[in-house]
């Protein structure tokens, strides 16, 4: 009688390549959580990627915040009154306040990205908004985050080129 079970087998089927980003998703993931943090406790964005840093080298159970974690938020920081007149100057009948907390932070990560993370393309760094929108909000986030970026996304070059001239000028 013939072996059953090496005629039932399915041939093994190539492993699917490993996403080559990923750490960045969990890199942008970290951002978002932690500026999610930060706004809770009523700290800035330093203050918390500092807090965050230090508890993870004094406690091995604690895993330290990715490298590109900490660009991000401090990135966010030093912008965040450009991060968010951008963002607030495309919500229609929203003020950046209403939002959740989330979506905020969200929104921020991906507005930075947008705007000074070069090596980033636009439709990766709103694509990732919409996936952690999936993640760590309500249904409706993704439809309403994909909305505004698509918006920003409009205006970005043009901020970039006056960013460009003016570092241009100044240098």
């Amino acid at each position: 009688m013939p072996d059953d079970k090496a005629s039932n087998e399915r041939p093994s089927r190539p492993s699917r390549p490993t996403r080559p980003f990923k750490g960045r998703h969990l890199a942008r993931k970290g951002a978002v959580e932690l500026l999610f943090e930060a706004e809770a406790r009523g700290l800035s964005q330093v203050e918390m990627v500092e807090m965050r840093t230090a508890l993870a080298q004094s406690n091995p159970d604690v895993s330290p915040l990715l490298p590109y974690a900490a660009v991000v938020a401090r990135g966010v920081a030093e912008h965040a009154a450009h991060v968010d007149e951008l963002i607030t100057s495309h919500l229609q009948s929203w003020n950046l306040d209403r939002l959740p907390a989330v979506d905020r932070a969200i929104l921020r990560v991906a507005v930075w990205e947008l705007l000074y993370a070069d090596d980033v393309p636009e439709p990766v760094a709103v694509d990732e908004a919409v996936e952690l929108a999936k993640e760590l909000s309500t249904d409706d986030s993704p439809g309403f985050i994909n909305g505004v970026l698509g918006q920003v996304m409009l205006v970005t070059p043009q901020i970039r080129a006056a960013a460009r001239a003016v570092q241009g000028g100044a240098s």
